[in-house]
């Protein structure tokens, strides 16, 4: 098993249940993925359009995606950097046919992470986000991406509003471990 891809719809708790599988094993380790557009957020590697487009024509590029008009890719090398230094790469997916992308040749653990639209528009506005209304128009494109592609993809299923984030990365990390048939390495204390 490659990795974890965490599938939900913004402000479904992406971030928050990555931070704690870090704490849960520091080997987990979130995917820098590239950003071409504004240079906002903090997750992100950002490049220019023409760096994209080198790093497209090198075959570089294992999913892209647009949103927010922004283009998002996730570079092969990087998740060759994190796996050949022992470290278990984190994703984060918009849309299930990236997923399926990521997936088709190497097994990924997939995760799905949901909220209600009502949770969805209330935790953008306790961020501050000033794009609220596009991330609600991303809930809705994400709900239906998942009732048109729901087909056994994911093994686990969280509600992030009935559940910490630790308690989800805790049972997250041991299905990663079951299914890659490790045994969990015990994570320092914090």
């Amino acid at each position: 098993m490659m990795g974890i891809v965490l599938y939900g719809p913004p402000a479904s708790g992406k971030t928050s249940i990555t931070v704690a599988l870090g704490e849960v094993d520091s080997r987990f380790t979130l995917v820098r993925k590239l950003k071409a557009g504004n240079r906002r957020g903090t997750e992100y590697e950002f490049v220019s359009s023409q760096e994209l487009a080198r790093y497209r024509a090198a075959s570089r590029l294992l999913v892209e995606s647009h949103r927010y008009g922004n283009t998002y890719a996730i570079d092969r090398h990087h998740i060759d950097q994190l796996t050949a230094a022992g470290q278990v790469p984190i994703v984060h997916m918009g849309n299930i046919a990236d997923i399926r992308r990521l997936v088709l040749d190497t097994p990924w653990l997939v995760v799905l992470l949901w909220i209600p639209r009502q949770v969805c528009e209330q935790r953008s506005h306790q961020r501050g986000d000033s794009d609220t209304d596009q991330r609600l128009q991303a809930w809705d494109e994400t709900s239906a991406d998942l009732h048109a592609n729901d087909d056994g993809l994911f093994l686990c299923r969280f509600r992030t509003d009935e559940a910490t984030p630790h308690e989800i990365a805790k049972q997250t990390a041991d299905a990663f471990y079951t299914q890659r048939g490790h045994h969990a390495v015990t994570a320092p204390d914090h």
